[in-house]
């Protein structure tokens, strides 16, 4: 770690810092339109028409990576360099969805197969519950199963699940439904529950350490209602979970599956703790075309060309963004109500890895890192948002997602074009609306325009799809924190509060004004 370099010691980037933007209502033209995209996987394409970089930056942009080894960093991930030096870890998980390097071992263990060997045992626990041969307590099938976990146990598999719901019910492929428990909120808990059939609901309990606060707190809950149900619990529970937790080999779950410390929670979708519940609720051959999808994108993450590497490019020109334009948030934005949970998914993914101020030495750095991120599904966002990204103070790069076709179910013309049609018309409206802007005598109804854009598009968000554009925003945060000289695969930022709370529920906090806030919710303590 000690050979890398910060940004702001690059000559590239000194360089792309003296070059000003280019002019958004001269660069969009029809010809910019056609010309300025990417392929990703599964058939989805991304487009940067409507960013302010012409060739100049981009060359620039291709120089910086060479300079910072971006490349040969990905290529030392895989093939199983310890990049989160932080935790003194691997990062691996690009590797529970295929192999891109030869084989990563860690104590004489191969990860790689270890990894696949987990999701065949979830493959066969999830046909046998699909065929009966594993009940409820009760005796009855499996209808509906429901994960408890927070933080990454809870984002991506719930963004994931609601992605495939859908497309999965019109195809008549859904084995399984299911819901989430994340929040300690009790009621979070009680609404979930209220809505299951209790008898034939199974529960999976995620927590890599076996030691988390809230998600234990939930899974003791459930198991009370369960027992005033007159339900065993131990016959309705598995575990996702480290070999090394409490919570492994426990008569208490039906069953264990096993994750480990190299798969980050925000990163962990396409390993045990998003493949379990996927698999449930949609089939093996659905997780098999998601992770397809991710390990294809990845794939073409290790081209060094940005003008073919989606992800590499999507990640420098949302650098130049932050570091050189001075924008301090970038909003997701799908157009497809699919995707109505991914921007929270893609929030914690970015701010929890790159929202970072040290560098990998323990440096401050002089330069600006991770952006804020929000977003809404299109059109709803339209109507509350989009008027400060329009006409605010503050420009906000803008990410949008759509498709040519929806997942299926009821669409037909209205006033001459279907809900499809006017759903695309909106998205690429916004787009050259963003960037052309509109005069008028009126300043208040005049548009400064010059707010850049990119656009991922394909035919339809497909389980292969959609484990695309997983990967590419994994694999866009990545480089980005390479590019900043930052580890982004620990999360110290959420250690400190969760010490404090820790303390106030014990009876051992001697800070008085932490004592005077818990007092003002009536919080009591344990005194243990």
């Amino acid at each position: 770690m000690e050979t890398y370099k910060n940004l702001n010691e690059s000559r590239a980037f000194q360089a792309l810092s003296a070059l000003g933007a280019s002019d958004l209502r001269q660069l969009l033209t029809a010809q910019r339109v056609r010309e300025a995209e990417v392929a990703m996987a599964a058939g989805l394409r991304y487009n940067f028409a409507a960013k302010p970089v012409d060739d100049r930056h981009l060359d620039f942009l291709q120089q910086l990576v060479g300079e910072m080894d971006l490349i040969g960093q990905y290529r030392q991930l895989l093939a199983g360099a310890v990049m989160n030096g932080g935790e003194n870890r691997l990062v691996l998980h690009q590797l529970s969805r295929g192999q891109l390097a030869g084989p990563v071992c860690f104590q004489g263990r191969d990860l790689g197969a270890f990894y696949l060997e987990q999701r065949q045992r979830i493959n066969a626990f999830a046909r046998a519950v699909h065929a009966g041969e594993i009940c409820s307590s009760v005796g009855k099938p499996f209808r509906h199963v429901c994960q408890i976990g927070i933080g990454g146990s809870d984002l991506g598999p719930r963004a994931l699940y609601l992605a495939l719901t859908w497309l999965t019910t019109v195809q008549a492929t859904q084995p399984m439904t299911a819901s989430f428990i994340s929040n300690v909120d009790p009621d979070d808990a009680a609404q979930v529950l209220a809505g299951c059939d209790l008898g034939s609901t199974l529960f999976i309990l995620v927590s890599k350490s076996g030691t988390t606060q809230e998600t234990l707190a939930n899974e003791q809950l459930v198991r009370h209602v369960l027992q005033q149900r007159g339900l065993d619990p131990a016959r309705q529970m598995v575990a996702v979970t480290s070999e090394t937790s409490p919570l492994a080999c426990s008569v208490d779950y039906l069953d264990s599956f096993y994750i480990d410390d190299f798969i980050g929670g925000r990163f962990s979708s396409t390993s045990a703790v998003g493949v379990t519940l996927l698999t449930l609720a949609f089939g093996e051959e659905t997780v098999r075309s998601f992770l397809a999808g991710a390990h294809e994108q990845d794939q073409l993450a290790l081209d060094p060309n940005i003008r073919s590497n989606a992800s590499l490019l999507d990640a420098l020109l949302g650098l130049y963004e932050r570091n050189v334009l001075g924008f301090g948030a970038t909003a997701i934005l799908p157009y497809s109500q699919a995707l109505s949970r991914f921007p929270a998914h893609l929030q914690q993914l970015d701010m929890e890895s790159n929202g970072k101020s040290v560098n990998r030495r323990g440096e401050v750095l002089p330069y600006s890192t991770g952006p804020l991120i929000f977003g809404e599904p299109g059109t709803n966002g339209q109507h509350s948002f989009y008027q400060l990204l329009h006409q605010g103070t503050d420009p906000v790069p803008l990410q949008f997602i759509g498709f040519r076709h929806c997942q299926g179910g009821t669409d037909f013309p209205v006033d001459g074009s279907t809900s499809q049609q006017k759903l695309n018309a909106n998205l690429v409206a916004q787009i050259v609306a963003f960037a052309a802007g509109r005069d008028a005598d009126d300043a208040n109804k005049r548009f400064p325009g010059q707010r850049p854009a990119s656009l991922i598009y394909g035919q339809q968000l497909t389980p292969a799809a959609l484990g695309a554009l997983l990967a590419h925003y994994e694999n866009k945060v990545m480089f980005q924190g390479f590019a900043w000289n930052i580890n982004s695969f620990d999360q110290e930022g959420v250690q400190l509060g969760k010490k404090l709370a820790h303390q106030i529920l014990t009876g051992q906090s001697e800070n008085d004004a932490l004592q005077a806030m818990a007092a003002l919710l009536e919080v009591e303590s344990t005194g243990s």
